[in-house]
This record gives structure tokens, C-alpha cells and sequence, in this order.
């Protein structure tokens, strides 16, 4: 069985590299990854921190997860990093996604934050999300 976390990475994936909306404001193309790749050029999206707690009850298992999508803009443009992020947010706030081997209960967009990197004066955008899964 696939982990609820990876399930709904993947569920993530597949509802956003579809979107030419979200590509165009990419670049071209989602650029959504697991890990930053080398010499990439913003803009583009990870998956940041994630954690999944028990969330089940007496007759099925589930988890909570709260998680988070790291959006790095293009040099000098913070605008280009939140339009991405709000583009995210839309796509997947209070959608039914469905997820390999469990169930979607419930995804909502908790927060957004943008803040500068003081080493490569980039700028992030944070998108922070909570879903609800059982098993499938």
C-alpha cells in the first residue's frame, strides 16, 4: 500500500501538470519537484515540509497532513512566485483528488506566505495545506 504522504504527492502532481495555466505562469511547463534540481531557474515548485499524525477512529484509519509547497520566484519578481502559489491554490483547495489506496476527506489551503532569501535574494512563496485521508 502507498503511504498516505506519497499518495497524495502524487495526486498533487498529477492535478497541477495538467493545468497550462499553472505552466505558462512556470514557464512552460509545471516544475514541480521533490527536491531542488541543479541549476534550476525560477520559476519553480517544491514539495517542502510535511507531517502526517493519526488520525483515525474506531472504525477506519486515517491521518492528518499538514504540508506545504515552496514556490522560488524569478530574480527581482516576488509577483511571479504568488501568482504560482495562488495558481496552486486554486487547483487544489477543496478538490476531490483522488489518491492511490486512500481517500480524500478533505484538502484546504491554510496559508500563504512569501519571505526573500538573504542568500540568493530570490523570493519564496510557501503555500501551507491540511488534508484529511483514510484508507482506501
Amino acid at each position: 500500500m502507498t503511504s498516505p504522504i506519497l499518495a497524495l504527492r502524487r495526486a498533487i502532481m498529477d492535478a497541477s501538470s495538467v493545468d497550462a495555466e499553472l505552466a505558462s505562469l512556470m514557464g512552460g511547463s509545471v516544475r514541480l519537484y521533490d527536491e531542488p534540481p541543479r541549476n534550476a531557474e525560477p520559476v519553480y515548485a517544491l514539495f517542502g515540509d510535511v507531517e502526517a499524525k493519526d488520525w483515525s477512529t474506531d472504525t477506519d484509519r486515517g491521518h492528518e497532513q499538514v504540508l506545504s509547497l515552496v514556490v522560488w520566484s524569478e530574480r527581482g519578481s516576488a509577483r511571479s512566485g504568488l501568482a504560482a502559489a495562488e495558481r496552486f491554490a486554486m487547483l487544489l483547495d477543496d478538490v476531490p483528488l483522488a489518491l492511490d489506496g486512500h481517500r480524500l476527506v478533505n484538502l484546504r489551503v491554510t496559508a500563504i506566505a512569501s519571505h526573500r532569501d538573504k542568500d540568493t535574494q530570490l523570493s519564496r512563496v510557501t503555500l501551507h495545506l491540511r488534508a484529511v485521508t483514510e484508507r482506501a
